[in-house]
């Protein structure tokens, strides 16, 4: 097989295909599908990933590979057919799929290393390659390239006595630290070591720890485990016995953190049913879509700890991804706890040297189970046995750039490749799940009783329009501020959920109706209070605070909307004595914060924790016996069809917070449209109820799960120029289409601008259109000149997520 088929690193129509290159002698055995490698591509050179070897190509002249840049896959054979299926079912270009399904390290600039690894001995080493890693353990990669030692590298690296690193300028640097390692074989220090006068004790001390573990070991461990001082290693190293060299370590974000090693726990009967034909699926090495629909604290991770268990008894590895804010650190130590240093753990709060770090453990196969954010779908396993998604209904699986995935597809995807059952887990499944269980395409398995059979925690509904009526105009409501003096007294603590940021939603001027918008967006500016700004959540465009209204020039500028800072404020001058903990986007920016945060609630430090989203999943404290939530509103009135079943699900979610132990728990949802049914059924916890009234909502205008949505945003600078290609669009597609399907537009989008650029969409509504896919390919196909050089942008998404 001497030549190679590359998708190249240019997003466009035209080089949507492979393109075939000779390989050169040198690089034969190294070139391999996954791997990547830099092509000439007309007049520059360029990244590209090999798809397949052949020995053939209908072209007659074909340029050579310049050189491989991995010495081994980064795309296993089956992460490339999965770019292939996403590709087709995201209509992106292959190259993004690619690129999707790697870490960030993997896409910058970076200097490539050669490292002898830890365990490796230069005595084996290539005679070629020894004289260059006689200065250092690593050595640049066009060093051994331009003297033409690829080959033996490659020899080297599958032997495992060396590896390629990526370190990445300005962004990935690989950690290093002081480690200590014979400088002689192990005759001679025995020899040295027997010569030793008595008191040198502490260098012997080290010379027995070397002649047991003869790697490289850290300067820091060796102090502390021998209790010895630096001095006895400097008179090592001087006498030429020892030598110290800087050693890249894992960057380990847990590794400070012991966990303690932890059993799996006895199942209720109600778990032993739930949990059984998940194992037998696992036994049978069968596929399976199964929905765990739980209530809030049903036990719903043990059933998730013994599966993975019992696919990792069977030799094979397990994905479990759980939305973005929901990866607590209670999560990860679940986990941890269970399954020690087989877990590598993917989420956005990671450096992305400690992201590369992580899916390397994955490669070399030094991890079983990878725990992480939708992303994490992509691990590189080769021997999957399970893949878990919890809080299946959350937004955030849906990914929402190109290629705009949905990690539930991706992950029954692999399933299907590797024969394995996929666990949705939810107290408040999405709708199209629920309707797929009750249709038989996925097995429903319920968990209807909390773990303890403790009770479901009381909710009461508060009219806020009630409370202003009697003249309280305060942000709590007499009924939830009696209740929150009460668990202070008690020493028992309260979760206060807001479902937004910053301190005021907008500033408004009294006299005139003056609202402050955002320049570039058609949109109102946020009030933040830390740095007295007004800023715009779409484009980032920042402003100072007016004093005098830009229009009527009159002084009564006044903020309106509840921030959780103004919360926190309220707070203090009405409960002195409470002890408040914010999370929000602002208090959680730094690294580990969220961690400290909530450590510290949980340690008791704080009787009421106050946050927006991030406060409202996987928390599970005993001592929380009130949640109380401020504005059950701010999503139900978006325009948005998925705005109630979001209203449902977060208000579930947040009350299940309360009550999961020993004490009771009490829920206040203070809300102005308290006759909603999403609101009402919250409060009952009634998701069955909820499903029958909104699937008749659904049904009626045809939204899914009936009817598949389709969405195609159109932006431009110059509104006439929107408006004419969405009409030619929304033309096009209807002239596809047969007369069951249902194109809505064009019209302006919800936010018809966005940094100066105008936005207008089409909505396509529809069951069966086999042609759909090709009228939309061809659409994008079409623009694509003008995508280029005019600055049109045109996207669309076959399953939209966010309709603004």
């Amino acid at each position: 097989m001497n030549i190679a088929s590359v998708i190249v690193d240019v997003p466009a129509k035209q080089t949507d295909k492979t393109f075939d290159y000779k390989i050169p002698g040198k690089f034969k055995d190294i070139i391999k599908p996954g791997i990547r490698v830099i092509v000439p591509f007309g007049p520059r050179k360029i990244q590209g990933f090999v798809t397949e070897l052949k020995n053939e190509s209908s072209f007659s002249k074909l340029r050579e590979i310049v050189e491989p840049l991995d010495l081994n896959p980064v795309l296993n054979e089956e992460l490339l057919e999965l770019g292939e299926w996403l590709t087709e079912h995201t209509l992106s270009y292959k190259i993004s799929s690619y690129q999707a399904m790697l870490p960030a390290a993997l896409k910058a600039k970076y200097e490539k290393k050669i490292v002898l690894s830890k365990s490796a001995d230069l005595e084996n080493v290539h005679e070629k390659l020894k004289n260059l890693f006689m200065e250092s353990r690593e050595i640049k990669w066009e060093d051994a390239v331009s003297q033409g030692l690829v080959q033996q590298l490659h020899e080297e690296a599958a032997e495992g006595r060396i590896e390629v690193i990526y370190q990445v300028k300005d962004r990935v640097r690989k950690k290093l630290l002081k480690h200590v390692l014979p400088a002689v074989g192990p005759e001679k220090l025995t020899e040295i070591r027997d010569n030793l006068p008595a008191q040198a004790s502490g260098q012997q001390a080290i010379i027995d720890f070397f002649l047991e573990h003869p790697e490289p070991a850290e300067q820091r461990q060796i102090l502390t485990t021998l209790g010895i001082s630096q001095a006895s290693i400097n008179s090592l190293v001087k006498k030429g016995i020892l030598k110290t060299e800087e050693l890249e370590v894992y960057r380990d974000p847990y590794a400070e953190r012991d966990f303690a090693k932890k059993t799996a726990l006895t199942l209720t009967v109600e778990q032993e049913r739930a949990i059984s034909p998940v194992l037998d699926s696992i036994e049978n090495e069968q596929h399976e879509v199964f929905l765990l629909y739980g209530v809030t604290g049903s036990g719903k991770t043990e059933i998730y700890l013994q599966s993975i268990q019992e696919v990792l008894n069977n030799g094979k590895e397990a994905i479990v991804l759980v939305p973005e804010i929901a990866l607590t650190p209670q999560m990860v130590t679940r986990f941890k706890e269970r399954f020690g240093d087989y877990v590598a753990v993917m989420h956005s709060g990671l450096s992305a040297g400690e992201k590369y770090d992580e899916w390397r453990k994955i490669q070399r196969k030094e991890v079983k189970v990878v725990v992480g954010a939708r992303s994490a779908i992509f691990a590189p396993f080769e021997n999957l046995g399970i893949i878990i998604i919890d809080e299946e209904h959350e937004t955030s699986y849906k990914q929402e750039e190109n290629p705009r995935y949905h990690a539930r597809d991706v992950a029954i995807q692999r399933a299907i490749t590797y024969n394995c059952p996929v666990v949705l887990g939810s107290a408040t499944p999405s709708l199209e799940s629920f309707a797929r269980a009750q249709k038989g395409r996925y097995t429903l398995l319920s968990l209807p009783k909390r773990m303890n059979n403790q009770a479901l925690p009381t909710v009461e509904i508060v009219d806020m329009r009630e409370e202003l009526r009697t003249g309280n105009r305060s942000m709590f409501s007499v009924k939830l501020f009696e209740k929150l003096k009460d668990r202070i007294e008690k020493k028992e603590q309260t979760v206060l959920f807001l479902n937004k940021r910053g301190h005021s939603s907008f500033v408004m001027c009294r006299d005139c109706g003056y609202v402050m918008n955002c320049p570039h967006c058609d949109i109102t500016l946020t009030y933040h209070r830390y740095n007295e700004q007004m800023k715009c959540h779409y484009c980032g465009h920042e402003d100072r605070v007016p004093t005098i209204c830009p229009e009527c020039n009159s002084e009564h500028i006044r903020y309106f909307g509840t921030g959780t800072q103004k919360v926190e404020e309220e707070l203090n001058k009405l409960l002195p004595e409470a002890r408040v903990i914010r999370m929000d986007v602002d208090t959680t920016g730094r690294k580990g914060s969220h961690e400290k945060l909530l450590t510290a609630f949980q340690e008791g430090q704080a009787d009421i924790l106050l946050g927006t989203q991030m406060i409202a999943k996987g928390l599970d404290f005993p001592n929380i016996t009130l949640v109380g939530v401020l504005s059950a509103d701010t999503m139900l009135h978006l325009p948005d069809f998925r705005s109630s079943e979001k209203t449902f699900q977060l208000l579930t979610q947040v009350s299940g917070r309360a009550g999961r132990h020993l004490l009771p728990g009490e829920v206040v949802i203070q809300t102005y449209s308290p006759e909603h049914y999403s609101v009402e059924l919250a409060g009952t916890q009634d998701y069955d109820l909820f499903y029958q009234q909104e699937m008749m909502v659904r049904k009626v205008h045809l939204y899914p799960p009936f009817y598949f949505l389709s969405l195609v945003t159109v932006s431009h600078q110059e509104l006439m120029k929107v408006v004419s290609v969405t009409e030619k669009i929304a033309k096009f597609i209807s002239s596809r289409l047969s007369r069951e399907a249902v194109v809505l537009g064009p019209v302006a989008s919800p936010i018809p601008r966005i940094n100066d650029r105008y936005r207008y969409q089409c909505l396509i509504k529809y069951k069966k259109e086999p042609d759909l896919n090709k009228a939309l390919k061809a659409i994008l196909d079409h623009y694509q000149q003008e995508m280029g050089k005019e600055g049109l942008q045109i996207s669309v998404d076959l399953n939209p997520y966010i309709l603004m």
